[in-house]
């Protein structure tokens, strides 16, 4: 390739993109784990315009209670006021938008019980698109869990979306063993409403408590009878996903919007994908009211994927298809 100048540019025997396939800008693509209910209008709007299609925006939040140990009550009215906003959700920026109900156990919750009694009615409606976000966590703010209730809670939630026929999208513990944090140390991290200096004794005790939860957690669907096909391990990274592909069959879901703590980025996306292959890979946003994330960070995702490599029908597959399948 030549142009009309005088001096030569680097564009000339360069690896430039000769062509972008039209289809790439519009792949639509689903959100399978967000908490976009805490989100403001325009981020939403943000979503919807930047070609989000669907979303399951997550009612379990412990940390929006200000109360310790958390309540029935307290939960109900996550999930709930979840519910409650959906409709103008959908209704304002056309997106499919759905609901993830289910016990969090970043924080000890008195009682459960009487919400394990009640989360199958929840279960049963139709805007409730899965038992989540649910799962193993090492360790609880302000006020502890011990891991056998932890395990207990779990199953129990496994089981009402066994028989529910609903995924169950899993907070796994985020490894930031790799991520460098200089501020973590003191309690405080700047972009997350949270106070570190209040985190409980972790339970998980192991030099990996990542794999650890993973494995707990593949154990306990398989008791409660919950095919692994219908189980999302959320906050995956690329060292974790080898191992979660080799030795389950769950989805695992990437979380791309704040890259700066979890230090996962679209390249490790695609890495994996390369390796592996689309067929059990989803990407998540996770954004929510309490931290600094980016809702345009699923379509960033998706121009990155093609630069590194993937081919469109593989990023469509990630993005739609694969939520596609996994959702009800």
């Amino acid at each position: 390739m030549s142009y009309p100048t005088q001096r030569p540019t680097d564009l000339e025997g360069g690896d430039g993109l000769d062509s972008i396939p039209a289809e790439l800008h519009s792949i639509p693509w689903i959100d399978v784990h967000n908490h976009a209910h805490t989100l403001s209008w325009n981020d939403r709007e943000r979503y919807a315009l930047s070609g989000c299609a669907g979303m399951v925006t997550m009612a379990a939040a412990y940390y929006w209670t200000p109360y310790k140990p958390v309540q029935p009550a307290d939960v109900r009215y996550l999930w709930d006021d979840a519910l409650n906003r959906l409709p103008q959700i959908r209704e304002s920026h056309l997106i499919d938008a759905k609901v993830g109900v289910g016990i969090h156990t970043g924080a000890r919750v008195e009682n459960y019980e009487e919400l394990l009694e009640v989360l199958p009615e929840y279960a049963a409606l139709d805007e409730v698109a899965a038992i989540g976000e649910i799962g193993i966590t090492e360790a609880q703010h302000v006020a502890g869990w011990s891991l056998a209730e932890q395990k207990e809670v779990t199953r129990r939630q496994f089981e009402v979306a066994a028989d529910h026929d609903l995924p169950a999208v899993v907070h796994t513990p985020a490894d930031l063993e790799d991520v460098e944090f200089p501020e973590r140390e003191s309690g405080n991290l700047p972009g997350y409403e949270l106070d570190l200096a209040r985190q409980q004794e972790p339970v998980l005790t192991s030099e990996y408590p990542k794999r650890e939860a993973v494995d707990i957690d593949a154990e306990l669907a398989d008791e409660a009878g919950l095919d692994h096909e219908q189980v999302v391990l959320s906050h995956m990274d690329p060292k974790i996903a080898p191992y979660v592909l080799e030795n389950t069959d769950c989805y695992l879901s990437f979380t791309v919007s704040y890259p700066w703590l979890l230090g996962v980025s679209p390249t490790d996306v695609a890495e994996v994908v390369a390796e592996y292959g689309p067929e059990r890979i989803l990407v998540e946003t996770d954004s929510a009211g309490v931290l600094r994330s980016d809702v345009f960070a699923f379509k960033r995702t998706i121009a990155e994927l093609y630069r590194h490599g993937v081919d469109v029908d593989a990023i469509r597959q990630v993005v739609y298809e694969n939520p596609q399948s996994v959702l009800p």
